[in-house]
């Protein structure tokens, strides 16, 4: 997914996996430019940045160095970098909400202090930068399926901590010694940072391009081969190891390869899987601030100089680029076929031309609800399934405990699988018959509540369960088919046992 969750590593330390970048020209002054990151995949409303990670935006001139089957960019220093730390929560004043302050450093070593989710940002006194921090709606938008198969977005509803820094072009980028660039987003260990065991690492992430490690070296159709994404994740940006690029280049060969054929054509002939190789093996997002970046220009200066043409557009990146179509559709038919629409136009909510740029939080509560028919009466139903204590008829519930009794009682629920869900007993009723729960732990949701009820109908009854939760610290669509499974095995014994 883009560059969320991209290798063992960040399954274990969400707080430093970096999962998109962003770079296009600011829609509110075409004279400013803007870079974003995002970190913290599947982030709730509880997510905040960590206090020993560096989040670093980073910019080097490029150039072209070679078209067609040559085709290569190079980049060259000065090094422009855009750094942001942040501190641990702090309590204000007359407020029960604790806020987090960060620092972010400038070029020039400037550093300008910020309020995370300050909707209006800080800036510089000049207004030559401007930061903003918080959580925000997911940008990225992926709906494929096995085979290429178009399917809903699987990010539908996430949140994500990002990191914006807009500027003036002119100013940091200089754009009259050449305007083509090279982007890369890191985060890496604070100066401070001590490990127990071993030496820190050079860096938690880095991402370039989109799917340069999920779906290029980590080709889940290529049989019997390494995990290389963990490796690739401790290079140097623009300074690949020498001794490792053999390594990641025939993997991006035979990666391309393989896309390459699930059309049933061949399109790449072996002079142009190497260029394309070559050329994503230097993993950078390149942009260009003297042509225009669109919503549709990604990846067009590095198609156009892999086909030996100059590139016409700026590229980059935008917040409502379809990243993932177009790169499906250039590594299967090097778009000399249809364009490869998956099963979302865009992300939960779309970009906006003011600053932040980045669509609010997704914060509407999602509901899972499951019922059926039974030809038992309701009493009969009720009797077995209506005390809060009682889950001994639900197939997947190994164990329960109670502590307390009446409203607020706790029951603790160990799963057949070894998972202890907490949930507290809010509200009882005999007519309708039914109770309410909320959840305490065991889910990576808040504000979660279930109500479980029975009423009748004809000559039997109907059982609806039913909860509503905000994802905090998971993917929404793994919380809603964990939660989907729960209550459907549940209500499917009732109908085993009832009819």
């Amino acid at each position: 997914m883009s560059d969320h969750i991209d290798g063992p590593r960040q399954v274990g330390d969400p707080a430093g996996d970096l999962s998109d970048l962003f770079a296009f020209a600011s829609p509110e002054s075409g004279d400013r430019t803007v870079l974003a990151l995002c970190v913290f995949p599947s982030a709730g409303p509880s997510a905040v940045f960590s206090n020993v990670v560096n989040h670093s935006l980073v910019v080097r001139r490029a150039a072209v160095a070679g078209l067609g089957d040559a085709a290569q960019f190079k980049t060259s220093d000065p090094e422009i970098r855009f750094s942001v730390r942040f501190d641990t929560l702090k309590a204000v004043p007359g407020s029960s909400q604790p806020v987090q302050r960060g620092t972010c450093t400038l070029p020039g070593g400037q550093e300008l202090g910020l309020i995370v989710n300050d909707e209006q940002g800080a800036a510089t006194p000049d207004k030559s930068v401007r930061v903003f921090a918080g959580l925000r709606s997911d940008p990225f938008f992926l709906a494929r399926g096995e085979g290429l198969k178009p399917i809903p977005n699987l990010l539908q509803h996430d949140n994500v901590l990002i990191v914006v820094v807009e500027f003036d072009t002119r100013r940091f980028l200089d754009p009259a010694k050449g305007s083509l660039f090279g982007a890369i987003a890191e985060t890496t260990p604070l100066p401070a940072y001590r490990s127990l065991i071993g030496s820190p690492p050079p860096r938690f992430d880095w991402v370039g391009k989109p799917e340069q490690t999920n779906m290029r070296l980590n080709n889940g159709a290529l049989k019997d081969v390494d995990d290389y994404r963990d490796l690739w994740n401790q290079q140097t940006p623009f300074a690949i190891a020498e001794e490792l690029k053999p390594l990641f280049r025939k993997r991006l060969v035979d990666s391309l390869a393989e896309w390459d054929l699930r059309d049933g054509k061949a399109n790449w002939t072996p002079s142009a899987l190497a260029a394309s190789a070559n050329v994503f093996l230097d993993d950078y997002l390149l942009f260009d601030v003297a042509k225009p970046i669109t919503d549709t220009s990604h990846l067009e200066i590095e198609k156009s100089t892999i086909n030996g043409q100059p590139y016409q557009t700026g590229g980059g990146r935008t917040v409502n680029a379809n990243v993932i179509d177009i790169l499906v559709t250039w590594m299967v038919n090097r778009d000399q076929g249809p364009f490869l629409q998956g099963g979302a136009l865009g992300a939960t909510k779309p970009g906006t031309r003011s600053f932040p740029y980045f669509a609010t939080p997704n914060t509407i509560l999602q509901t899972v609800a499951v019922g059926a028919d039974l030809a038992a009466s309701a009493e009969q139903v009720w009797a077995l399934i209506g005390t809060f204590a009682n889950l001994g008829w639900h197939p997947l519930a190994a164990r329960v405990s109670v502590t307390g009794n009446g409203i607020g009682q706790l029951r603790s629920i160990e799963t057949i699988d070894g998972k202890q869900i907490i949930e507290r007993l809010t509200a009882t009723s005999a007519s309708p018959m039914s109770y309410t729960y909320a959840g305490v732990s065991g889910l990576p949701v808040i504000d979660y509540t279930g109500t479980l009820g029975v009423t009748p109908k004809g000559s039997g009854c109907s059982v609806e369960w039913r909860t509503q939760y905000l994802p905090n610290g998971g993917p929404d669509v793994v919380i809603k088919a964990i939660e989907g499974a729960l209550l459907r095995v549940g209500v499917d014994s009732l109908k085993k046992r009832f009819g």
